[in-house]
């Protein structure tokens, strides 16, 4: 059966859970860790990702995190591969690292984020890595010791997660404490990393209790939430795909995006292919890129072959560019 497209947005929230090949170890000691702590920060900083939850273990890690400005697949690719050229070189090993595909939840806000914060941080409680609850307060390799201010994270949005439960810190850290404490003898909760319409309903119970009611369920293995969330999501991603496919048989093509739009900012497609600090190159450039990337379907690593610049100066490119298409309301099918 092949896979199905990642669906994902500005503003959605994700749980990302990857895990060695085999199950193997991905982590062999402190300098793995912090090389991949390091990493992520960077990336989550650059990308305008937010990360409000993560906690690594020796051979999987899990992170909550929330789509800024590139796509939460963009950032997982510079993430993992970034992470597994330098283990390679550290351990003199060659290959995979990972499995082939990362597991990514979209998860629906209420009133699954607190529990999904609460889910992922005591994983290294549940699997030994530490004895009690006081020796995660002060544990390097998850994101609860930040909240807790044992250690510090400027990259980490601590203070989104304690806003939940007030607005004074102590008291706030206080509650969050006891929330954590309260979920360590709910042991490991299928529903929220399991897969098809368990996980859409929220769990056993719920969907017990829909088929009560002789409800009818929408599930979807890549989706944490009620029916009538998955329904809208999915809805919101066939319409996307739909739009895609009739560009695409239309035959709309990368050339004819930038035919288009350099007819629209009177540019010969050389001048808009080269890259430029003059200022109608720059608009045209990204308006290209974000096209490409956002309407037509491409890899932004392709784009970037093409335009002559790096997979993460197009991600900057699309931004621009969604922005240049809104304020002059430039569109790629129609003017």
């Amino acid at each position: 059966m092949p896979r199905r497209a990642r669906i994902d947005a500005p503003g959605a929230l994700h749980h990302i859970i990857c895990r060695g090949i085999e199950r193997r170890f991905i982590f062999r000691g402190d300098d793995d860790l912090d090389d991949f702590i390091k990493r992520l920060s960077r990336i989550v900083r650059d990308s305008g990702t937010v990360c409000y939850a993560w906690a690594l273990m020796p051979n999987h890690f899990h992170l909550l995190l929330r789509t800024g400005s590139i796509p939460i697949s963009t950032v997982m690719r510079r993430l993992l591969t970034g992470y597994v050229v330098s283990f390679n070189k550290r351990h003199d090993r060659h290959g995979r690292l990972f499995q082939n595909r990362y597991k990514s939840i979209l998860c629906q806000q209420e009133p699954y984020f607190l529990e999904l914060v609460r889910y992922i941080h005591l994983n290294p409680l549940r699997a030994g890595n530490v004895d009690d609850l006081k020796a995660l307060d002060a544990y390097a390799y998850c994101g609860h010791s930040r909240i807790m201010g044992s250690m510090a994270s400027d990259w980490q949005a601590v203070d989104s997660v304690l806003a939940v439960f007030g607005s004074e810190q102590r008291s706030a850290r206080r509650d969050y404490r006891q929330f954590v404490q309260e979920g360590i003898g709910q042991g490991r909760r299928k529903a929220l990393t399991g897969g098809g319409v368990v996980r859409s309903a929220g769990g056993w119970e719920a969907l017990k209790s829909t088929r009560r009611m002789n409800s009818h369920l929408k599930g979807d293995e890549r989706i944490l939430g009620d029916s009538e969330f998955v329904r809208q999501v999915l809805d919101k991603a066939q319409e996307g795909m739909r739009r895609r496919y009739a560009l695409v048989s239309g035959g709309c093509t990368f050339e004819t995006i930038v035919e288009r739009v350099a007819g629209y900012f009177d540019l010969s497609t050389d001048t808009i292919l080269s890259p430029g600090k003059q200022r109608q190159r720059v608009m045209a450039r990204s308006l290209v890129a974000y096209f490409a990337v956002k309407e037509l379907g491409m890899d932004g690593t392709d784009v970037g072959q093409r335009m002559g610049v790096s997979q993460s100066a197009v991600s900057r490119a699309v931004v621009r560019g969604e922005q240049v298409a809104a304020k002059h309301s430039i569109a790629l099918v129609g003017r």
